[in-house]
């Protein structure tokens, strides 16, 4: 029987995701948002072009949750972006009121889902979840180690006219501009790139990665990133369904590693069928460890804002 995978949120990232879930024939796929009709036609277009494909994979979409019933996954990706004039306090309010009413429908249907939520601020809106589902931290992730890492290894590729499949590269921390880039951990060809990059270029190359999605709602004007994040969600994904026991960076919930407590911060996770089967826990400097920190208590003064 195959596995099925449920999309909260039809836009941009939610329907890329689901995109890059049906090319790969990883699951079938309910798309549910809001908005009549956007879910419905957007399934129903990603249906046909799997019919050129020769795939079977089937794509639902509806406004109603009744046809998330019995997921395997379900990815929350519904929420306002920032508009101006709006307080970080107002969007953290504002999406943990639509986070926790998707992730309330969407467990009531599939008590035994792994919620991988995507909706920023990430972290806190990972922690609204956790609350709201009162999952076990190993069924509830977040989604941004994954494409801040991603970020970093296609900089460091340009940088050095290397092939990204040549690239390593670990990204910590709170998804925003405290992020911790890891130049020590990241390596190309097995090659740790203090060896191949300058102190000044690693750190421009480490403010790139921090800044990477403002640089691209800059260019864009009006939208964000989706192509990136619907690859990087689909790739944990993948981990989950084929019980990889991969590692990835993910936002996880600490209960004191890396002297953290309470918090979801990214990490490297290892993840299989269960969801998170172990954070891993490698070895920090003191700076590496300051930068953690202060990225830690950056999340918890967004916490603050949580109704």
């Amino acid at each position: 029987m195959r596995k099925k995978v449920t999309i909260v949120g039809a836009g941009n990232v939610g329907a890329t995701t689901a995109h890059w879930l049906a090319a790969r024939e990883l699951a079938d796929i309910a798309l549910v948002d809001v908005i009549e009709g956007v879910p419905q036609g957007k399934a129903l277009d990603l249906l046909e072009a799997l019919a050129v494909e020769g795939s079977d994979v089937r794509v639902t979409g509806s406004n109603d949750y009744e046809i998330t019933n019995d997921s395997d996954i379900v990815v929350i990706t519904a929420g306002f972006p920032r508009k101006p004039g709006m307080s970080r306090d107002d969007l953290v309010r504002a999406n943990a009121d639509i986070v926790a009413a998707a992730t309330k429908e969407a467990v009531e249907r599939s008590p035994r889902c792994i919620l991988i939520v995507v909706t920023n601020p990430l972290d806190a809106m990972c922690e609204v979840a956790r609350r709201v589902s009162g999952f076990p931290r190993q069924r509830i992730l977040g989604m941004a180690g994954v494409l801040d890492s991603a970020r970093f290894s296609a900089f460091i590729a340009m940088e050095l006219g290397v092939s990204v499949e040549n690239v390593q590269t670990f990204v910590l921390g709170g998804h925003g501009d405290q992020m911790v880039p890891l130049p020590r951990y990241s390596t190309v060809a097995g090659i740790p790139i203090p060896e191949l990059l300058d102190k000044t270029t690693i750190d421009r190359l480490v403010e790139r990665t921090a800044k990477g999605g403002g640089e691209i709602v800059n260019l864009l004007k009006s939208g964000s990133a989706y192509y990136a994040p619907g690859r990087s969600i689909a790739d944990m994904i993948d981990a989950i369904l084929k019980d990889k026991h991969k590692i990835l960076p993910c936002a996880a919930y600490l209960t004191g590693e890396y002297g953290i407590k309470d918090l979801f911060i990214g990490v490297p996770c290892r993840l299989g069928s269960v969801g998170l089967e172990e954070i891993v826990e490698i070895k920090l400097s003191q700076e590496e460890s300051a930068a953690l920190r202060a990225s830690a208590e950056a999340v918890a003064q967004v916490l603050k804002a949580l109704p």
